[in-house]
């Protein structure tokens, strides 16, 4: 099925054991309280490379959201350097690091974050649309993504019709929709029972697979993180290996 959708417009080429899709070298992050500063990252060190899957388990407050943030250069980091493809992002301009977090970031987040008044075709042709693909072009992939998440009867309804792992999974064909080298999701089935969070991942597996991409996903699902390829923690603002 995967085929039929053309992945490799602007991601041809990636493979496993190529230079890493992200890196972090020495990642610090601090945010002043009060008269002192908490120390969130202290030389935070990360490489993941396309087609892998990692899974971040962390307890609340130990900086989950904090890296996924800088690694979707949300925010700048107070020391270190993050490196997306290559490109050293530390120096880029606020409109380069826009542009730069357009054509290779896709985001999931625990809310599907779905715009109510469009249909689900309609919410993965938009980012597609800004990018500057035309609607044409752009409705087509976008049923070809969503036909192969299995929505083919949900094109056209709009977010409240839809369940919360339809709503998902068009979250999903919408992150990736502009081709991204790099997936990063927060908690993606955290609102969902047990058997809908297993399908979601199942589909987000299987488009990760196909495309290439590089996924960094934050779980406290123990069952969908022992699926992945790794898994990473953070301890005393340290990415560590876990078992």
């Amino acid at each position: 099925m995967m085929a039929a959708i053309d992945l490799d417009e602007s991601g041809a080429g990636r493979r496993a054991g190529e230079e890493p899709v992200l890196r972090l070298a020495r990642v610090e992050r601090r945010y002043q309280e009060g008269d002192r500063y908490l120390e969130v990252l202290r030389g935070a060190d990360l490489e993941i490379r396309a087609g892998e899957i990692v899974a971040l388990i962390a307890p609340s407050g130990a900086g989950k959201s904090t890296l996924l943030h800088l690694a979707g250069l949300l925010e700048r980091p107070d020391g270190g350097e993050i490196l997306l493809r290559g490109v050293a992002t530390g120096e880029l301009s606020d409109a380069d690091r826009t542009r730069l977090r357009r054509m290779e970031i896709g985001f999931v987040y625990q809310f599907h974050h779905l715009l109510p008044e469009f249909t689900a075709l309609e919410n993965v042709m938009l980012p597609q649309m800004i990018r500057g693909l035309k609607r044409k072009e752009a409705a087509a992939r976008a049923a070809q993504l969503l036909s192969y998440m299995r929505l083919d009867e949900r094109m056209e309804h709009r977010p409240s019709e839809m369940s919360g792992g339809e709503q998902q999974r068009v979250a999903i064909a919408r992150a990736v929709a502009n081709v991204p080298s790099l997936l990063l999701a927060d908690e993606p089935t955290g609102n969902l029972d047990p058997k809908t969070a297993h399908y979601v991942f199942d589909a987000l597996q299987a488009l990760v697979r196909a495309s290439g991409l590089a996924a960094v996903i934050a779980t406290h699902n123990m069952d969908i993180a022992d699926r992945m390829d790794r898994r990473i923690t953070l301890e005393e603002g340290k990415i560590v290996e876990m078992a």
